[in-house]
C-alpha cells in the first residue's frame, strides 16, 4: 500500500534564526533581542503571502510526487500484486516455486519488457487525486487537531503533538482512499491480467466492471482497505515527522534531500510491515470475480484471512513482501524528496 505523508519544515529566517510555522499561521522566533519582533513580523507577512498559494502548491506538489514515484517503482510494484494474488487461482504447493527473478523473466519473456509497466496510467490517474488529497487532508486534519489539543507550536507538546500527527494521518488516508477507490480496483485488475486481456483500458475497465458486478463492484475490498489505510497513513505520517523533526533538531546542517529520502524511506518500511497483510486481502478481493472466474473468497474479510491462512500459513500474508520491501524505500523516498522540492520551488515562485 501506498504510503505517502508529509511533515511541516521549519523555515531558516534571516541571521540565523530559526522560524516555525505555528498552528495559526503565525510565527515564532528562537532568541532575544529587540530586532526579533521586526523579523517575525516581516516572516508572519511572508507566511501569510505563500499560504495564499498553499493550497495550489500542496495539491500539485503532492499529485506529482506520486507520479513520479509510482512511475519509477512500476516494474516491483507490478511483481508485488502478481505475488498477491498468485494463491487465489493456484495450487498452493506450486507457489513455492516461484521467484521475483523468475516472475520477472517470464513477464519479458511472455508478455514484453514493457508490461513491467501495465496499469501505470491508472496508477498515475489515481495516484495524482490519491496523493493530492492526502497531502493536503494530512495538513489540515494536523492544524485542526492542533487546535483542538491546544498545541500553539510544532514540538511544545510532545504527546499532543504525535496524537495530532497519527489521528490527522489516519484521517486523511481514510478521505483519499475513499474518493479514489475505483481507480485503485480498476489499476489492481489491469496489473493482475497476464496473457489473457480482459479489460482494456481505464473506461473500459470501470464500464465492464459497473455492467458486470454492479457499482458496487467498484468497491470490492474497499472495507480492508479502510481499515489499513488509516494505520499505514498514520504510522508513515508520524514515523516520517517524528524521525525527521528529531533528525533536523540533532543536524540542522544536514542535506534536506538526505533528510527526506532517509526518513521517508524508514517510514515506508515500518507502514509496509504491519500492514501488508490487510493489503493482500485488499487486492485479493478486489479481483473476486474478475474476468467472468469464480468467487473464491464468499465470507468477507475475515473471512478471507481465515481461508488464506487455513491453505496458505500465515506466510500467505506476506506472499510478496520481498518485492514490496525493494520498492519501499525508492518509492517512499522519491515521493518525500520530490514533494519537498516541488512545494519550496511553488511557495517561492510568487516572491521572485
Amino acid at each position: 500500500m501506498q504510503t505517502e505523508a508529509r511533515v511541516g519544515v521549519g523555515v531558516e529566517g534571516g541571521g540565523g534564526q530559526r522560524v516555525l510555522n505555528s498552528a495559526h499561521g503565525g510565527v515564532v522566533v528562537e532568541g532575544g533581542g529587540a530586532g526579533n519582533v521586526l523579523a517575525a513580523h516581516k516572516q508572519r507577512m511572508l507566511h501569510n503571502q505563500q499560504s495564499q498559494i498553499g493550497t495550489v502548491s500542496q495539491l500539485l506538489a503532492g499529485g506529482v510526487a506520486g507520479a513520479v514515484s509510482k512511475t519509477c517503482t512500476a516494474p516491483l510494484a507490478r511483481l508485488t500484486i502478481l505475488f498477491q494474488v498468485q494463491g487465489m487461482h493456484s495450487d498452493v504447493a506450486t507457489l513455492r516455486k516461484a521467484s521475483i527473478w523468475h516472475e520477472a523473466s517470464r513477464i519479458i519473456s511472455e508478455e514484453g519488457f514493457w508490461a513491467f509497466w501495465k496499469g501505470n496510467l491508472v496508477t498515475i490517474a489515481h495516484r495524482l487525486p490519491y496523493s493530492s488529497i492526502s497531502f493536503y487532508a494530512f495538513e489540515r486534519y494536523k492544524h485542526l487537531l492542533w487546535l483542538m489539543l491546544g498545541v500553539q507550536n510544532q514540538g511544545e507538546n510532545v504527546s499532543a503533538d504525535l496524537c495530532a500527527r497519527l489521528v490527522g494521518g489516519g484521517l486523511a488516508g481514510i478521505t483519499a482512499a475513499s474518493i479514489t477507490y475505483p481507480l485503485d480496483l480498476v489499476r489492481t485488475r489491469l496489473a493482475a491480467q497476464t496473457n489473457i486481456i480482459y479489460y482494456r483500458g481505464i473506461w473500459h475497465a470501470l464500464r465492464t466492471i459497473s455492467r458486470e458486478e454492479g457499482v458496487w463492484g467498484l468497491y470490492k475490498g474497499l472495507d480492508a482497505t479502510l481499515l489499513g489505510v488509516g494505520p499505514n497513513l498514520a504510522i508513515s505520517f508520524s514515523v516520517y515527522d517524528t524521525v525527521k523533526s528529531y533528525w533536523q533538531f540533532q543536524r540542522p546542517d544536514d542535506s534536506p534531500i538526505l533528510v527526506s529520502l532517509a526518513c521517508g524511506s524508514l517510514s515506508g518500511i515500518a507502514s509496509s510491515t504491519v500492514t501488508f497483510p490487510l493489503d493482500l486481502v485488499r487486492r485479493r478481493m478486489q479481483l473476486e470475480g474478475a474476468g467472468g472466474r469464480a468467487c473464491v473468497y464468499k465470507s468477507g474479510l475475515f473471512g478471507t484471512f481465515r481461508h488464506i491462512i487455513r491453505t496458505e500459513g500465515l506466510r500467505g500474508l506476506y506472499r510478496g513482501i520481498l518485492p514490496e520491501y525493494y520498492k519501499v524505500v525508492p518509492s517512499i523516498g522519491i515521493v518525500f524528496m520530490t514533494y519537498e522540492k516541488l512545494k519550496l520551488l511553488l511557495s517561492n515562485y510568487p516572491a521572485n
